[in-house]
């Protein structure tokens, strides 16, 4: 294999790429395109430590020249992951990364040689086309089954099989023109700035929750369990998340989450610090959050990719104990989630990156989009109010979907 060869420059102004990845957060991101090189994914429980040690070996092989040295600048790995450890996956070195900084730095990095593909920059409105107009929506299974479903699994929970399990349902869209993945993720970034906005070819959301954040020596992970609809009004709103803070049952599994996590990073870290639960408000539901900060030791500290395997799934997309949920969900979902709840973000050579967990998200096909929301069910949990809670994390993404 012909060696790889990285530089990075400052540039003037940060483009836009069609057909690449795609990553954007209050301000700062940066867009790809071309491929240098690809490294699989599993299956296997292992799949992420062996991934990340590829990942690691194979960007610190590439002749660097980055005067920048700053997360993300240089070369990079990027991609989605599967939710389940028994599908394959695949990350991929960028050939072309366009990248800003939140204070506005602008920079290039180029990777080759790549396969052959067109590196030139493309604005989302030259491969916008006709935005579709007619829309048909269908739910897999429907109410019925959905009801059905957290029933069994109020069942298994009241026998001590299970303390919490996220059940999803899943929503198709069909519309009369083929989306724009471009476009999509424009409307999600410019309504959800706070959000993790991405896209890994047709694989596009705008995720409040961060799984994995590493810095050097220094790990955050952001998990988000129990939530409540935003209410119409500012006073009702305040009611609702007072409402939430009070709740047991929602106490309760974020409380699950929260645990898992920080044993899960003490495994790996000499310090952890909890802050949290907070309300972190979104378009349509309002979150409890806890920010979990590791310190992480030894002479060679785990990378965000690897990090990122340590605690994906958690018990927010997954459930506890783990196995037994991860059983429960192949059992009684009724379908593949793929890439949703699994891990999506980047690397780089120096095993900084971010990882966030696929919510708020779809996998556009042509005319069609497929959409994925879940709810976490615990004791007391009640199918009418999971499914309405559904609903509003379905809402972000059929904003983005549907004009008329």
């Amino acid at each position: 294999m012909t060696p790889l060869r990285s530089q990075t420059r400052v540039s003037e102004a940060a483009l836009d790429l069609a057909g690449g990845f795609t990553w954007r957060h209050e301000g700062a991101g940066f867009s790809t395109s071309g491929v240098a090189a690809r490294v699989p994914i599993g299956p296997g429980p292992h799949r992420f430590a062996k991934a990340a040690a590829e990942v690691a070996a194979l960007l610190g092989d590439i002749d660097d020249d980055d005067p920048l040295g700053l997360p993300g600048t240089g070369p990079i790995a990027v991609g989605a992951v599967p939710f389940l450890d028994t599908e394959e996956g695949e990350l991929i070195v960028p050939a072309r990364i366009v990248g800003r900084t939140e204070d506005g730095r602008c920079w290039v990095t180029d990777v080759s040689p790549a396969e052959p593909a067109a590196l030139a920059a493309i604005s989302p409105s030259a491969v916008k086309g006709l935005e579709p107009t007619s829309f048909v929506v269908e739910s897999d299974g429907g109410r019925l089954a959905w009801t059905a479903a957290v029933r069994r699994a109020l069942e298994r929970i009241a026998a001590g099989e299970l303390d919490k399990v996220v059940l999803a349902r899943r929503v198709s869209v069909w519309a009369d023109q083929p989306f724009s993945v471009p476009v999509v993720v424009d409307r999600l970034r410019r309504s959800h700035p706070s959000c993790f906005t991405f896209a890994s070819g047709g694989f596009v959301g705008a995720s409040p929750e961060l799984l994995m954040r590493r810095r050097g020596r220094w790990a955050w992970s952001r998990p988000m369990a129990g939530t409540v609809e935003r209410g119409g009004s500012r006073a009702e709103d305040k009611r609702l998340v007072s409402e939430l803070r009070a709740s047991p049952k929602e106490r309760d599994e974020h409380r699950l989450v929260v645990e898992d996590v920080e044993a899960r990073l003490a495994a790996v870290c000499a310090e952890v610090f909890v802050k949290g639960p907070e309300p972190i408000g979104l378009s349509s539901v309002t979150h409890l959050a806890t920010t979990v900060t590791g310190r992480l030791e030894g002479v060679a500290p785990p990378g965000a990719l690897e990090l990122a395997g340590v605690l994906h799934p958690t018990p927010a997309v997954g459930g506890e104990p783990r196995d037994a949920a991860l059983r429960a969900i192949a059992e009684l979902e009724g379908f593949d989630r793929c890439f949703y709840a699994g891990p999506v973000g980047w690397v780089d050579s120096r095993g900084d990156g971010d990882w966030a967990v696929a919510l708020r998200c779809a996998a556009l096909d042509g005319r069609r989009a497929v959409l994925s929301a879940g709810a976490g069910i615990v004791a007391g949990s009640d199918p009418e109010a999971e499914w309405t809670e559904t609903q509003a994390k379905l809402e972000p993404m059929m904003r983005a979907l549907i004009r008329i």
